[in-house]
């Protein structure tokens, strides 16, 4: 069985059970040692377990990213433009959220309460915000998890390896082994969701009973319409305005690693898909699509993005904190950052959304509120994130005049899918 089947019946059997005990009242040694005791240990171990991923994901993941440029002369104009268009849309994405989920207010009706305090501090000068992002001391920003200084402090890494010649291929490589162990240790973690999502979900519902599923509803809808706006109208704006290409003829060619992305959840397992559909269905030269479309599997996550922005905001309103204006850009400048680090494996957005949510002082036990819900997001933005990369490849191509326009308005129906046993290597020779 699936891990989304699995999260899916664990979310089932544990509203059910949480439901009935919150109907019938439960008896205290129920209360005490089923809620309180093993239902509230197991759920505060999976979410200690996401936290623990936070720092090494991000510091690893990303400085295997920004070394992957291979040659620091790329970071000119084609990495310029790749760079400034991925973050562009990944802000633009999490505003959106953020803005819709204010207006719409999913996360009222809760009234939770959480251990957690949060008291709004007086908003720091603009000038102050930006010198606290650069670290004095990463080792000590790691510890205290400020991800914004580690996020810094892992680019300027990456880019240190990029322009060390042997010496900094060697070390990249070792951290492509550390990178290949992290996601391991990152899929063993989510091989305990359901048994997480159980606790978390039962012990929500045992104390709110269905009062606490409307609210969830909304959630889910609000992710939902962020995504198809984001996907529908502004990639489609974007490419038409800055490549004058047809955003009808992109998502007729970009058809079928849109629903691999969308089976898979993985933007790494949909990677040979989307450099090929960019390279032989839409023109674009090898030496633009192998170095975007990587990249964009690496920092591009405009639906994780909004799948934070949303769900910070909706936490905040279930917990009855109120987030200020600072509050808000420091979610949009940390969530913005923090995808560039998010690899692209199902599940690992919830890892993130934590570091949000830390980043502004908001209880992370809110994460259990969602996870359920969480694994059918995961699918579509998956699949808004591979719309993005190829959106990004399409437009930077264009300028740069690697797209072969015949091509891209051809019918190549007739050319076969990639071969995924030849695996990304044999997508990059072929």
């Amino acid at each position: 069985m699936s891990l989304t089947n699995q999260i899916l019946i664990a979310m089932g059997i544990g509203f059910a059970i949480g439901a009935s005990l919150n109907a019938i009242g439960p008896a205290p040694i129920v209360q005490t040692v089923l809620i309180d005791g093993l239902l509230h240990v197991g759920g505060k171990v999976f979410l200690a377990a996401l936290k623990l991923l936070v720092v090494p994901l991000v510091f690893v993941s990303l400085v295997c990213g920004t070394a992957s440029l291979d040659d620091i002369k790329k970071l000119g104009r084609v990495g310029g433009k790749t760079l400034g268009l991925y973050l562009a849309t990944t802000a633009a994405a999490i505003t959106l959220a953020v803005l819709v989920a204010i207006v719409v207010s999913p996360g009222e009706g809760f009234e939770l309460t959480s251990a957690a305090t949060f008291k709004a501090k007086e908003a720091p000068p603009l000038s102050e915000t930006f010198i606290a992002i650069f670290p004095t001391n990463p080792i000590k920003s790691m510890a205290e998890g400020n991800m914004l200084q580690v996020i810094v402090f892992s680019i300027l890494f990456g880019i240190a390896l990029c322009m060390t010649g042997d010496s900094g291929k060697r070390i990249a490589s070792v951290f492509q082994d550390l990178n290949t162990v992290i996601m391991k240790l990152v899929m063993m973690i989510m091989m305990t969701a359901p048994y997480g999502v159980f606790c978390l979900i039962t012990k929500v519902f045992a104390e709110q009973g269905f009062g606490a599923i409307i609210p969830l509803i909304k959630y889910f809808l609000v992710v939902v319409a962020c995504l198809a706006i984001h996907g529908t109208i502004v990639y489609p704006t974007l490419l038409k305005s800055l490549s004058g290409l047809n955003p009808i003829t992109f998502f007729k060619k970009a058809r079928s690693p849109l629903l691999f992305a969308f089976s898979t959840a993985s933007s790494n397992a949909t990677l040979p898909v989307t450099l090929e559909t960019a390279k032989d269905k839409m023109g674009v030269d090898n030496s633009i699509a192998s170095f975007t479309i990587p990249l964009g599997v690496t920092i591009n996550m405009d639906g994780t993005a909004i799948m934070q922005g949303v769900a910070t905001v909706f936490i905040a309103q279930a917990y009855g904190f109120d987030l200020t204006l600072n509050d808000y850009v420091m979610v949009v400048i940390t969530a913005t950052l923090a995808s560039v680090g998010t690899a692209g494996v199902p599940g690992v957005g919830l890892i993130m959304l934590a570091m949000v949510l830390k980043q502004v002082g908001l209880p992370v036990e809110g994460i259990g509120l969602i996870i359920g819900v969480d694994r059918l997001l995961d699918m579509m933005r998956t699949a808004v994130n591979t719309a993005g990369d190829l959106t990004v490849t399409c437009i930077v191509a264009r300028s740069e005049r690697q797209l072969d326009a015949k091509i891209f308005n051809s019918d190549t129906s007739h050319i076969a899918e990639v071969d995924l046993s030849k695996g990304f290597q044999g997508a990059i020779k072929k």
